[in-house]
């Protein structure tokens, strides 16, 4: 007897920060049967949020996984941080489910983490229903609130509920106690199939069971964006809100078919098929100490047996898989099996990551990879002590293998540590787990700015070196002409000697002293680049002369040579593009110019704004938190390398001063 896949719902939480998301988890928890008691956010009894970093917070900072059974309907739930420094996660849990609930604070209407989650949910192409919570409030308003869904995120939201005092009742349920508001749906699921929008007009009304396919049918299909309300805290609306997902949102079996590519780039239709080839992703993964990897993955395809073999796509090898999970917040529960539809974990596989693809070696498939977005926040990494410093390596790559939004450089001129990810708080969480975890205990930092020093005239030097000792003695004599390159083109050096003035064993040496002088520098001790290097003449003397006198002399004639070259100090500048309402670009134009900044170019980006700038990096650090603030969370930006230029002399001093003042700390 195969499986009914009609009986298999995975859904997100997703919404705004503090809209009430894991506290309708609990309820739903609690409503089905599956816990005796009610799990509280605020005293940390929250089967969802049981990181202990998330129980100080009282807010979730990670996705986590929950199951329930309701009506013989298996509900299982993927709960979501909803600050935006954890929206990683988001994306995460956006591969793993059938549809989401967007979780709405009605006394704070449309709020920025809102507009974010829709952004993700409408690019993955998720069927989605709102739930507007905290009707309780004074300020509350559910027909406002609907109304500005309608008006900020979709025109096909439409309310399914009716509220009357502290009762919610869902409009389908209950046709008879809400037969005008019923008919107003009616009208609506019309519009979504012209077949029945005929009959509709011909007759004036549908029968209920064909009503309610064409309803099924158009949420999955994003012509219907259902409504319910309530208030989570007074137990209001929840009983709807669950009757709602077990009777009228699509499951398994009626979800949209994920595109996938075989081995000759052709797309294919992944239906669900309990009974076919295995086709399954990893969508998040959690390194525990105790435990190791744990890899959370979403079947799309056939099924999953525990202690079983299956391939890698990805990685391109086979993977045993040993016992499988399904995972009620941090509790594992064991299970036999997982079929398509289903969510789930497995521990200690050697070579799987976020976004590999796991499939029957008869069928091999590659699904698109997660959209994650860019870090944008950096800060350098200082370990406490050399204890820490030990660890400090294993344990960031233990936690950027958790979260692709989080990465992990060395800058190879300030040998620096840095770490990025979406915001402070991000990083502050990653720091503190880094501590509690794996007795990692740092600082962060402002990174240091990889400044350069370079030339603006061209001089023709000479550098002799001539020393006697009792024995041998040393001698190395070169002239050299020194100029600027263009920028990025970092060093040239041209060998022009003839008739042997130098031997010819002795020209690299020169190069070598002149490449050490380049990174010892001559303003500020910053490195020296785009300079053009030509050995034209010298001498040399048949005993004294050896590799390093000529090393000697080559790194002399550099640094007089920088004496007469008008040095200046160089920076990165960073081409910057930033999206943001509309409403936000005076602000946004007037601080980038603050930030000695140049505009390059605007454009409209759907809803949004672009502005395409470049901006010195020295003045980029805390652009993260001043965006989100100048903007109310609503603007985001990327960066990246494009040229160095000349500091203006105004700030050359100042930074000059503070490398002086670095240098006698070390």
């Amino acid at each position: 007897m195969g499986v009914d896949l009609t009986k298999i719902k995975t859904f997100l939480l997703c919404g705004h920060a503090q809209s009430g998301k894991t506290s309708i988890a609990e309820a739903l928890l609690f409503k089905s049967g599956t816990t005796t008691r009610l799990g509280k956010v605020e005293d940390g009894t929250a089967v969802s949020d049981y990181e202990d970093d998330e129980k100080e917070r009282k807010s979730s900072v990670n996705l986590s996984l929950l199951h329930a059974v309701s009506k013989g309907t298996s509900l299982q739930i993927i709960d979501t941080p909803g600050y935006l420094d954890f929206i990683g996660d988001l994306v995460s849990a956006s591969r793993g489910a059938d549809f989401a609930v967007m979780v709405i604070n009605a006394a704070q209407g449309i709020e920025v983490g809102t507009e974010k989650a829709w952004e993700i949910i409408t690019r993955e192409n998720i069927p989605c229903m709102f739930f507007v919570n905290n009707l309780d409030k004074d300020s509350a308003d559910y027909a406002k609130t609907v109304k500005e869904i309608r008006d900020c995120l979709t025109k096909k939201a439409a309310s399914f509920c009716a509220i009357e005092g502290k009762e919610t009742t869902s409009i389908l349920s209950h046709r008879e106690k809400n037969e005008s508001l019923y008919s107003q749906i009616v009208e609506i699921v019309a519009e979504s199939d012209d077949a029945l929008l005929e009959k509709y007009l011909e007759t004036g009304a549908l029968e209920n069971e064909e009503m309610i396919k064409a309803l099924k049918k158009a949420i999955v299909n994003a012509q219907i964006f259902p409504v319910l309300g309530g208030s989570v805290a007074e137990d209001m609306g929840i009983e709807a809100l669950l009757e709602f997902l077990v009777d009228d949102m699509p499951g398994a079996a009626r979800a949209r078919p994920r595109k996938a590519v075989d081995g000759e780039d052709k797309e294919v239709e992944l239906k669900a098929d309990a009974d076919a080839p295995l086709v399954a992703q990893v969508f998040k993964t959690v390194i525990d100490p105790f435990i190791g990897q744990l890899n959370l993955f979403r079947v799309f395809s056939g099924s999953l047996s525990s202690n079983s073999e299956i391939y890698n796509v990805t990685q391109g090898h086979k993977e045993k898989f040993g016992q499988i999970f399904k995972l009620q917040g941090k509790q594992q529960v064991p299970v036999d099996k997982l079929v398509c539809g289903q969510v789930g974990a497995v521990a200690k596989l050697k070579d799987t990551n976020t976004e590999d693809v796991l499939c029957d070696s008869s069928r091999q498939l590659k699904l698109a990879p997660l959209e994650f977005p860019v870090p944008c926040y950096s800060a350098s990494v200082k370990p406490k002590t050399r204890q820490d410093e030990e660890k400090i390596s294993s344990a960031l790559a233990r936690l950027t293998s958790e979260d692709p939004t989080c990465q992990t450089s060395r800058d190879a001129q300030t040998h620096e540590m840095l770490i990025s990810g979406m915001g402070e708080l991000h990083l502050q969480v990653i720091i503190a787990r880094m501590k509690r975890k794996y007795g990692a205990d740092v600082d962060l930092g402002t990174p240091k700015v990889p400044y350069r020093e370079t030339i603006s005239k061209k001089v023709k030097v000479q550098g002799r070196y001539k020393k006697q000792t009792g024995g041998h003695g040393q001698f190395g004599d070169v002239w050299i002409e020194v100029e600027p390159l263009e920028r990025g083109k970092d060093f040239e050096f041209v060998d022009q000697i003839v008739g042997g003035a130098i031997p010819r064993n002795y020209i690299p040496s020169v190069e070598k002293g002149i490449r050490k002088a380049m990174g010892e520098g001559f303003i500020a001790g910053f490195p020296l680049s785009d300079i053009k290097v030509t050995l034209f003449d010298g001498s040399y003397h048949p005993v004294d002369s050896s590799d390093m006198s000529f090393q000697i002399a080559g790194s002399m004639a550099l640094r007089k040579a920088l004496e007469e070259a008008a040095p200046v100090l160089t920076e990165p500048i960073m081409d910057v593009e930033i999206t943001v309402p509309e409403e936000f670009m005076g602000q946004v134009t007037g601080d980038i110019n603050s930030r000695r900044g140049r505009v390059q170019g605007m454009e409209m980006k759907g809803k949004n704004e672009s502005v395409k700038a470049q901006i010195p990096l020295a003045e980029m650090f805390k652009y993260a938190s001043n965006l989100r603030s100048v903007t109310g969370g609503r603007g985001n930006y990327t960066m990246s390398f494009s040229h160095y230029e000349i500091v203006p002399s105004r700030i050359t001093q100042t930074i000059v001063e503070q490398a002086k003042a670095a240098k006698q700390e070390e």
